[in-house]
């Protein structure tokens, strides 16, 4: 049986001169049209395909691998606005509807959105929603404090950065604890810092705990030896200066520098650090 808005493999059962049609067991037999059929392919091969339905509503194959598949969130741009709804690029020939009901709000054509993708359970078509929140926060899923997640930003707060966090929940990224240029869309690791009472996470983009320093302290003492021992950005240095050097905050590089420091592996000089020679 195959996954509607997945990857699929299947085998090539037929070839004819409008494609080839692979072998789908209850589903039948799936077109993949002859536009996307690669030269050399034959009858017995396996195909990785994406399976989604045609504007006449038939099940098509496709060799290409779409922006987003069902499940997913991504940010998709509106290409056209019609009677019937908003259609989005998603980097297949057939552009992805997100129905007027599915929009949090009114839509216009060149517009990027933050969408999830799934199968409407009337129609079987796929589509998407812009109403995220019916889909997250619905599972009993612990995290581990500092546990690594996966996460995508899907909009700025006054706050900080709403994420969804592994496909499944809500979080929130403090302004104060963020040391890089993020944008909506973006995918990216983060740590668990805490989670709320909602069930709702509190997240970190920097690696918490020994791992973490060891990791810094490392990057400084590299720095440090590829710039003949020293380097002008020390302990009273600019946030952006260490910001630009070693993607940290300014509380975490003093603490990598306090633990070298300790360890006698630098000295503090001027406006900066050496290494110490043994």
């Amino acid at each position: 049986m195959i996954e509607l808005g997945k990857m699929n493999t299947l085998e090539v059962v037929r070839e004819e001169d409008h494609g080839i049609y692979l072998e789908a067991g209850i589903d039948g037999e799936i077109l993949v049209p002859v536009r996307e059929v690669a030269e050399g392919t034959r009858i017995g091969d396996m195909l990785e395909v994406f399976i989604y339905r045609d504007s006449e509503d038939r099940l098509i194959a496709t060799t290409k691998t779409p922006m987003a598949m069902v499940g997913d969130y991504a940010v998709l741009e509106v290409m056209q606005v019609t009677p019937h709804g908003a259609f989005l690029d998603w980097g297949l020939m057939k552009d992805l509807m997100l129905p007027f009901g599915e929009q949090k709000r009114k839509v216009s054509q060149g517009m990027h959105v933050v969408v999830r993708v799934y199968v409407d359970e009337e129609t079987r078509r796929i589509a998407a929603t812009a109403r995220l929140g019916r889909y997250l926060g619905k599972t009993d899923r612990k995290y581990l404090e500092n546990e690594e997640v996966n996460v995508m930003i899907v909009d700025r707060t006054d706050l900080g950065y709403r994420v969804v966090v592994e496909k499944e929940d809500w979080g929130l990224l403090y302004h104060n604890q963020i040391f890089q240029a993020l944008h909506v869309g973006q995918g990216l690791k983060a740590y668990v810092f805490s989670t709320r009472t909602d069930g709702k996470l509190d997240l970190i983009l920097e690696k918490p705990g020994p791992e973490k320093a060891m990791t810094l302290s490392k990057q400084i003492l590299d720095r440090l030896q590829q710039s003949d021992g020293y380097i002008d950005v020390g302990d009273k240095s600019d946030p952006s200066q260490i910001l630009a050097m070693f993607n940290v905050s300014k509380k975490t590089y003093k603490r990598a520098l306090s633990q070298l420091y300790k360890e006698k592996k630098i000295v503090f000089e001027g406006e900066g650090i050496r290494l110490v020679v043994k």
